[in-house]
């Protein structure tokens, strides 16, 4: 028995399904995940010492790599300090002045501990500060664990195919309406059933948790056309798109400019962190400026402000090299696993907006959850284990984007496309 076995046979005695969250049970894709004992670049090793070029990156945070040596410094330089004050701090103003300064969009924000957290405080701040009660999202975008967030929702919930989540109560569940993303139309019948009543529609402007879905040309437009006209916020949640498609988020590579941002994963340079914020006028309804109540020991974690900085920081200096640099790396990488897979007759869709992307087992378009949804799963399934197995770590499910990292190089980058090759003649033969 190796370590990796031996590691998850005493967390399944611990941990619900032996994981503290769900897609790491690889339930989706079949076989045994392997303990992570530590990472560096581009690159994870397992507790039996196996190393697998990495396409997940903590689920996006770790753009830069894995412990890249700066924000290593600075997390070091951080906790001798104290890993928690329960205070205010200089770091945090330092990171917000940062954040500001790259999106125009945002005013005022608050820092927080998690895209849940901040997903789930910016609605209830859209709430107040309409005074309506609905909640416009859109079928497979995932906003975290919130209660009224989980219909029909994404990321794990649809890798498990799960409507909802039980505990939710329907009066909860009532006031979001789920709609299917790149349809305008639906968006407009949507207020005109609820005239006056919608508080916000809150979008992943690049689904992630769908798999890599772009929007449709004018699709974001017409968004902050209708919330405008309507007089409801749009809220983008930037999560996962924030720092990566571009330094500025989908906002800035599609040129709309919501009210309400939230953000997390590179935010924090792979601590936890997220943040929401936008216009002052709104934020300033929260505590203790106004009634909107939201609160958190940990927010503004000395150590995950400097994590922040560290990998902001560098993105913003070096953003003429970085941005180049992960547009060819994913591009030749997706394409190139499209190509080996098209030259052997394998039915393949590829969605890619920068460095995220994912490969749908399916010939026609993927344009929506609907269409992710009738993906071969199970082929998917046999993808991902030849590929771990040869060395090639890809989320273990078909409804998660993938990620490139400035680390990744070339000849990873030959080695995935070699190691599909390898995954399509075994399925094909």
């Amino acid at each position: 028995m190796g370590r990796s076995e031996s590691l998850r046979l005493r967390a399944e005695k611990l941990f619900p399904g032996g994981v503290n969250s769900p897609v790491r049970a690889f339930r989706a894709v079949g076989g045994a995940p392997p303990f992570v004992e530590r990472a560096e670049g581009a690159y994870l090793w397992d507790a039996d010492g196996n190393r697998y070029i990495d396409y997940f990156g903590s689920w996006g945070p770790m753009i830069l790599g894995h412990a890249f040596p700066p924000v290593v410094e600075a997390i070091r330089a951080a906790a001798a300090r104290s890993a928690s004050f329960g205070a205010s701090t200089a770091a945090e103003g330092d990171l917000a002045e940062l954040v500001v300064s790259i999106w125009p969009s945002i005013e005022k924000l608050r820092f927080v501990s998690s895209g849940t957290e901040a997903t789930m405080s910016a609605i209830r701040l859209a709430r107040a500060f309409t005074g309506r009660k609905y909640v416009v999202k859109f079928e497979g975008c995932y906003h975290g664990h919130a209660d009224g967030l989980l219909v029909k929702a994404g990321s794990g919930v649809a890798t498990f195919g799960i409507p909802g989540s039980a505990g939710v109560p329907e009066e909860t569940a009532h006031f979001t309406l789920a709609l299917p993303y790149n349809d305008e139309a639906a968006v407009d019948a949507a207020f005109l059933a609820h005239n006056g009543e919608i508080a916000c529609v809150i979008v992943e402007p690049v689904v992630g948790n769908a798999g890599c879905i772009p929007p449709a040309d004018g699709y974001l437009q017409a968004l902050r056309r209708i919330t405008e006209r309507e007089g409801a916020l749009l809220i983008f949640d930037e999560v996962m798109t924030g720092f990566r498609v571009a330094l500025g988020g989908a906002q800035e590579l599609y040129g709309i400019r919501p009210d309400l941002t939230t953000m997390g994963k590179i935010l924090g340079g792979g601590l936890p962190c997220g943040a929401f914020g936008g216009r002052a006028e709104i934020m300033d309804r929260l505590a203790p400026l106004g009634p909107v109540y939201q609160a958190g020991t940990l927010s503004g974690n000395p150590l995950a402000m400097a994590a922040g900085l560290a990998t902001l920081g560098y993105l913003r200096e070096h953003r003429a090299e970085v941005y180049p640099r992960l547009e060819r790396l994913s591009a030749s990488v997706a394409d190139g696993v499209a190509a080996t897979a098209a030259s052997v007759g394998v039915p393949l869709t590829t969605n890619r907006v920068g460095a995220m992307f994912t490969w749908f087992f399916t010939a026609e378009p993927v344009r929506d959850f609907a269409g992710a949804a009738r993906c071969d799963t199970r082929r998917f399934a046999a993808f991902h284990r030849a590929m771990l197995e040869a060395g090639v770590w890809l989320p273990p499910s078909q409804f998660e984007a993938a990620f490139v990292s400035t680390a990744h190089t070339d000849d990873d980058v030959r080695q995935t496309i070699e190691a599909a090759r390898q995954a399509f003649s075994a399925a094909a033969s």
